[in-house]
This record gives structure tokens, C-alpha cells and sequence, in this order.
């Protein structure tokens, strides 16, 4: 969602309830109303949902996640936390073409990749950004 969207998040789920316990959760791991999206994992992890029911209970409630762990949004004050002059080693850029598709690559994809090259999640949103692979969809469904 864009910023002019910003207190309209529930809007992307007409008709969904709120559940409780997912609520309170979010509740104990935000702050100012926002969901730090390492918080919204372990939420997950917790409360044993997917990401997606996190993100989609955020929304719900009208918080914002922050803090990409992709680097992508929710840093204040640039937006994004992207390294432009990261380096993108042969393996990480094989790695990312093998994965991806029409200039695309999921969030979760880039995890696995992070996690099987041992690379921080961080520097590899930044390698997506310098080689311009968007990242599509979020596993919170912030875009």
C-alpha cells in the first residue's frame, strides 16, 4: 500500500474478522502501531499462522509494518535500508537469477537464498536492488 494509503489497510480485506488472539499478540509486539516485521515472524512462529495471517491481522488493525528485514521499507528517515554500493558475488547473482522470474523474486525466496548462501537478509534485499529484481509478494502482504 502506498502512503496515501496509510489508515486504510483494512480496506485490502472486506469482510475479514479480527481474531483475538492474533490481536493481542501484535499488540504485546508493537509499538506506536507499528510491527517491527522480525516481530510479525516470531508472532507467526508463535501463535503457530502463517506470516500472511499476521500481515493480514495487521492490517486489520490499521498498524503499519516497519522494519523490512529485506531492508525494503519502514526505516525512518531514508524509507529503505539498501546498501548501493554492495558487491554481488557470482554465486548470490546465479542464485537470484535461478530463483526468479519476468524480474521478480519472492520474499521468501530471498530468505532461503540468505539462509543457504549464510548472507544477512539485508545485504541481499540490496542485491536485489542494485541488479533491479523486484521483490513480489511480501510473506506479510505488505506488497
Amino acid at each position: 500500500m502506498t502512503h496515501e494509503d496509510k489508515g486504510h489497510y483494512a480496506g485490502k480485506h472486506p469482510g475479514k474478522p479480527i481474531d483475538k488472539t492474533i490481536s493481542i499478540k501484535i499488540t504485546s509486539l508493537a509499538e506506536n502501531n507499528n510491527l517491527p516485521c522480525a516481530a510479525a515472524h516470531k508472532a507467526a512462529r508463535d501463535l503457530g499462522v502463517s506470516p500472511s495471517d499476521i500481515g493480514i491481522q495487521t492490517d486489520l488493525m490499521e498498524y503499519r509494518i516497519s522494519q523490512c528485514q529485506l531492508g525494503l521499507f519502514g526505516y525512518s528517515p531514508e524509507k529503505k535500508k539498501i546498501d548501493p554500493n554492495i558487491e554481488v558475488s557470482k554465486a548470490l547473482f546465479t542464485a537470484l537469477d535461478k530463483a526468479s522470474s519476468d524480474g521478480k523474486i519472492s520474499c521468501s525466496q530471498c530468505w532461503e537464498i540468505a539462509d543457504t548462501l549464510k548472507i544477512k537478509r539485508l545485504d541481499l534485499g540490496s542485491a536485489c536492488e542494485k541488479i533491479n529484481l523486484r521483490i513480489k509478494p511480501c510473506q506479510l502482504g505488505a506488497f
